[in-house]
């Protein structure tokens, strides 16, 4: 393609019709007061969309427009364009044809950067059209920092030398300590663990390396293989940033911290632990300004929905949210609060650790090396008149019986329990040494839950389930499993090669009846476990994990993966 012409905006937008003579003239005149550049004023002024100033240069260049919102780039020809390079011309490689490469600019104009990317890439470019915006957001989804981030772990392993870190003379708060190599390091490590939506971060020192991982959506990946010699100089740097003892290498500590990442405040909650080849450190990431979900965009089956409301609304009771460590629990508990946060009720919340920051709450946080734990909370919180209480997990007999006594004398109680599903929770309950009247009369309602990864819309394509996934359908959809239309994800720029993006809840709930009632304070177990699947007619996990299936929201594969958690 022949190199592109230099084209004055104001006029072109004119042209067009896009602008009118007295908006360019405001433009201009701002143009000239802050020195921005014109097509930015018009944008946020709201004279005429970045798309449309996109389409008209395309139009007028007669190059082709791209929409990357819809585009899946091949990460092979991304990669021929380094990142510093694409964010500096702001441009990307899109794909090829006829030995040429088709470059998408969100300045087709910039003369200097058509030329230097002709240098740089050493092919036949073809010019196409991009809005800035998007092109920056594919950027950062395609661009992983792999490279950067190895680039600033051996430039600290050569910082270090060969003298062992013993305590942190050169990590503390002195002038330029934001340059030290360890500190570009974290920072770049929490920049893209924010942009690759992970929760949380793994650093894992082994025998001969050191090992980052990201666990997003559930699962963990690997980031970066390091010298192993750094990784005390990390575990350091963030025992500083978060309070804990830096000469303490021997017992494991947990604490917080605050950071801003890219203008986003993050709670990082940090725990160390002592291994064979040195601390671990894994940090829970939590968005602060990400906004709690309430309870109607936890994709509830409607039913199950309404049930939870009712019953979290009563004036008395104890309502359990029970699965395993990070099946979503305390967003579910969250969600409920958000609702009965009114100015009528008192609220109290007892947390190890306290996750989230509720405005108009009164949220404790258990501390056990002081002996604030949290039977010496529960019963000091009931003391202060509260409406509604949340107790982080039932995790022993005194914490179970002071909330159930707490629920039988006119209190509501939101709390969690780790069992696999919600038939097992009262047994589970007696079986901790509830007596069994209290656990009849206090049980409003249990609500099972679990997280399946959800298909990336990207890249999402038909997919006829393999034998064995067809027969595990069967069970549920019976003569219509091959009625049915399926989906998988192919993996894309957008999931990051996975296919997946994002996470939803599956979910099962028991309400204790009369029937179920009488059940539990029969001796017989089995009496209660038959009344239960009575109640719940079929409505288990797995029949909603297969309900996400056929909806196309999720795979066989990763529905399967769920139910197996819990399911002989």
């Amino acid at each position: 393609m022949a190199r592109p012409e230099k084209i004055r905006l104001g006029d072109l937008l004119i042209q067009q019709g896009l602008l009118t003579e007295e908006q360019l003239k405001f433009a201009l005149d701002e143009q000239k007061r802050s020195g921005r550049k014109l097509g930015r004023i018009v944008v946020e002024s709201a004279f005429v969309t970045e798309e449309a100033i996109s389409q008209a240069l395309a139009r007028q260049l007669q190059a082709t427009y791209v929409d990357l919102k819809l585009f899946n780039p091949r990460p092979d020809l991304i990669s021929l364009l380094p990142e510093a390079q694409a964010r500096r011309f702001r441009a990307v490689v899109l794909d090829e044809a006829d030995g040429r490469l088709r470059v998408g600019f969100a300045d087709p104009t910039d003369l200097q950067a058509f030329d230097e990317l002709v240098r740089l890439l050493r092919r036949d470019i073809e010019l196409a059209v991009v809005a800035e915006s998007q092109l920056l957001a594919l950027i950062d989804r395609v661009y992983h920092r792999t490279e950067e981030i190895t680039g600033l772990a051996k430039e600290l392993t050569e910082d270090l030398g060969d003298v062992p870190v013993e305590f942190g003379e050169l990590l503390t708060a002195t002038p330029g300590a934001e340059e030290a190599p360890v500190v570009k390091l974290l920072q770049t490590v929490f920049e893209e663990a924010m942009r690759s939506r992970a929760s949380d971060i793994h650093i894992e020192p082994q025998d001969r390396s050191l090992r980052v991982r990201f666990r997003i959506d559930g699962v963990l990946h690997v980031q970066m293989e390091a010298d192993a010699k750094i990784a005390s100089a990390l575990a350091l740097r963030l025992k500083l940033m978060s309070g804990l003892d830096i000469s303490e290498k021997r017992l494991p500590q947990d604490g917080r911290f605050a950071i801003k990442i890219r203008n986003v405040m993050v709670d990082v909650r940090i725990s160390t632990m002592p291994t064979q080849h040195g601390e671990s450190v894994v940090m829970r990431l939590l968005n602060q300004n990400t906004g709690l979900l309430g309870l109607d965009r936890l994709n509830m089956p409607p039913r199950i929905l309404e049930r939870l409301r009712q019953a979290v609304r009563r004036p008395s009771g104890m309502v359990l949210v029970t699965g395993p460590t990070g099946s979503g629990k305390t967003t579910t508990l969250y969600a409920a609060l958000t609702e009965l946060n009114t100015t009528e009720k008192k609220v109290i919340t007892v947390e190890d650790p306290v996750e989230y920051r509720l405005p108009g709450i009164n949220q404790v946080q258990v501390h056990d090396k002081i002996d604030l734990t949290f039977e010496r909370v529960l019963r000091s919180a009931l003391r202060q008149d509260p409406d509604i209480v949340l107790v982080g997990e039932m995790r022993d007999q005194t914490t179970a019986e002071i909330g159930m006594r707490a629920a039988i004398t006119g209190h509501m109680v939101l709390s969690t329990l780790h069992t696999n599903d919600v038939i097992s929770t009262p047994i589970r309950l007696l079986d901790m040494g509830v007596p069994r009247y209290m656990v009849a009369l206090s049980l409003q309602l249990v609500l099972a839950q679990r997280l399946v990864r959800v298909i990336c819309g990207n890249c999402a394509e038909p997919h006829v389930p393999a034998p064995h996934e067809h027969e595990w359908l069967r069970y549920e959809l019976g003569d219509t499993v091959d009625q049915r239309r399926y989906l998988k994800g192919r993996g894309c720029a957008h999931c990051g090669g996975t296919g997946y993006q994002g996470r939803t809840g599956v979910f099962e709930m028991l309400e204790m009846t009369n029937e179920i009632v009488e059940a539990i304070n029969s001796d017989d177990s089995g009496v209660f476990v038959q009344a239960a699947r009575r109640q719940m007619a079929g409505e288990t996990l797995r029949r909603d994990a297969v309900r996400l299936v056929v909806k196309g929201r999720t795979t066989i594969d990763e529905a399967m993966r769920i139910s197996n958690e819990f399911e002989d």
